[in-house]
């Protein structure tokens, strides 16, 4: 059976909420998260007791070592593969809105700074084992209340953000990443979304009635020699949290990953990077697996002084990003704001062009062999 080699400090499970953000630990039998609260902008303490690391105002980072791709022309060979939809053991749609599970928020902690462009958080939720999900799903949540018309809030999907294993490596929980929904409509009213504002305000110990899980279409490659390319804007890192927590931080009898893992996070501004330690940990423990690359618009621009998006970021690495497009044991997996793909395409289609190849036809054929994976919204 898989378990989690997190590091632990102690054994035991142990709890102090004073509030929403006054969460400061929480420890099970087999892994331990901590968090700190940061009392100004530059007295942020690192922690140490696992590898769940959130930071709330992180630095841009410096640029990676590429890594070398057999160059060819050709298409990825035809070969028949087994669709991860038929996976054994992958379930849809246990529990569904007239009969939600009640879960319990264990944790609920702020993400990214004061000065960010919004508010994002990671929670925690307990589940007894009884949603089992697997990595690149999602759940939904009801909202408590009901709508104008005195009827129950219809549910809302969230990718989820952790492995199958969970944050505590028992396979008893769930965690999201959401961003709070408030904005201004065309009458200047300030309107609140109801779910991402419910859940972000749950303080631990509070209920919260979850359906699913659901989705087959961003399920991980069984193939642990893979390539993953994960490109994530803002809480689109979600999926790709979980991934890399199989990967990096977890062991399995059945699974080593052996690959190359690639993430590119789109963010406006650095203390909008979601989940930096953590990456950075996974990136110290794994050089030669894991490549990491941050585009960070409102501060961030290329050698021509343009503001570096996500797409921005990856044409500076297009050749090598083609090249490694060409594999057959190449996956691309996309998760955020609806546009990004365009970018991305406006990328490719010269690439393509210049070995006589149809990037868009490409793509469609990538898709069918469920290489090129998209979850957008």
């Amino acid at each position: 059976m898989a378990s989690a080699t997190l590091s632990v400090a102690n054994a035991s499970l142990q709890a102090n909420v004073k509030g929403l953000t006054d969460f400061t630990s929480l420890r099970s039998s087999s892994a331990s998260l901590s968090f700190s609260r940061r009392a100004a902008p530059d007295d942020f303490v690192p922690i140490v007791a696992a590898p769940c690391l959130y930071s709330r105002n992180a630095p841009a980072p410096g640029k990676l070592a590429p890594v070398r791709a057999q160059v060819t022309t050709q298409a990825p060979a035809k070969v028949e593969k087994e669709s991860k939809k038929n996976e054994e053991g992958v379930i849809v749609n246990k529990f569904k809105p007239k009969n939600p599970y009640t879960g319990r928020c264990l944790l609920n902690t702020r993400l990214t700074g004061d000065d960010a462009p919004g508010e994002t958080w990671h929670m925690v939720f307990s589940t007894e084992g009884e949603v089992p999900y697997r990595e690149g799903q999602s759940i939904g949540v009801i909202a408590d209340g009901v709508d104008k018309n005195g009827k129950p809030h219809k549910l809302r999907l969230y990718s989820i953000a952790s492995s199958a294993l969970g944050d505590f490596g028992d396979s008893k929980t769930v965690s999201l990443c959401v961003k709070r929904l408030v904005y201004t409509n065309e009458a200047g009213e300030i309107v609140k979304g109801v779910c991402s504002n419910f859940l972000c305000d749950l303080k631990p110990g509070a209920e919260v009635k979850i359906t699913g899980p659901v989705g087959k279409e961003m399920l991980m490659p069984a193939d642990p020699n893979a390539t993953i390319i994960m490109l994530g804007t803002g809480t689109g890192i979600a999926p790709f949290r979980g991934f890399l927590w199989k990967m990096f931080f977890e062991k399995h009898d059945d699974y080593k990953f052996n690959g190359l893992a690639w993430l590119f996070l789109g963010v406006p501004t650095s203390s909008s990077l979601l989940y930096k330690e953590e990456f950075e940990k996974m990136k110290e423990t794994a050089p030669d697996n894991f490549r990491l690359d941050f585009a960070v618009s409102r501060e961030q621009t290329n050698e021509k002084g343009e503001k570096m998006y996500i797409q921005t970021r990856m044409a500076q690495y297009a050749e090598e990003l083609w090249e490694l497009l060409k594999k057959d044991n190449t996956f691309v997996y996309m998760c955020g704001l609806k546009g990004m793909e365009k970018g991305i395409d406006d990328i490719m289609v010269s690439l393509a062009e210049r070995d006589g190849i149809n990037w868009l036809e490409y793509k469609r054929e990538l898709k069918k062999k469920e290489q090129w994976n998209v979850e957008v919204y």
